[in-house]
């Protein structure tokens, strides 16, 4: 579990940067509507925390169906959520997350995942913790190009910065 421990706390680490980071921009930045992959930062940061929310209730071993049902219900309550708002339901997300890490022993044991279109997925924990890491990352640099299109620069979340800050 500790290499899969290790890989979510950056996860966490680079959201929370961050929310550090554009806490110290002007408000509107954070709703400001752009030509860009998406909408708006705010928009981006919904998205991540919502495919958290999923990856969460598959990694637990929830329905389908209770999966999106869960992740309509988060979608109402993060509609129009200020920045610092967003960032209570994501430390409320790691919570759970961490809570149920310390319940499971081998990271790489044998999980299988259902999906209507898609079919059965015979993979591990481990693996489905990297997915929910990498899409965080890849949407934390969408954030990155969004604030140099507005004029600011971005928050460094590299894993090697990351793994420095661990070790000192």
């Amino acid at each position: 579990m500790n290499s899969t421990l290790q890989i979510y706390g950056y996860h966490t680490w680079s959201n929370d940067r961050i929310f550090s980071h554009l806490k110290k921009l002007p408000n509107d930045i954070y709703t400001q509507e752009i030509q860009s992959v998406f909408p708006s930062i705010s928009d981006v940061i919904v998205h991540i925390f919502l495919t958290d929310v999923t990856w969460f209730g598959v990694i637990t071993g929830d329905s389908f169906e209770e999966i999106m049902e869960n992740v309509t219900e988060m979608r109402k309550k993060t509609y129009g959520k200020s920045i610092e708002e967003m960032e209570k339901m994501y430390s409320e997300l790691k919570k759970k997350y961490h809570s149920f890490f310390r319940t499971q022993g081998d990271s790489n044991h044998p999980m299988s995942v259902e999906h209507p279109h898609f079919g059965k997925l015979n993979t591990q924990l481990s693996e489905l913790v990297q997915h929910v890491v990498n899409h965080g990352t890849y949407h934390r640099g969408n954030i990155t190009a969004m604030l140099r299109q507005l004029g600011h620069k971005g928050a460094s979340t590299d894993y090697v910065f990351y793994l420095y800050e661990q070790r000192q």
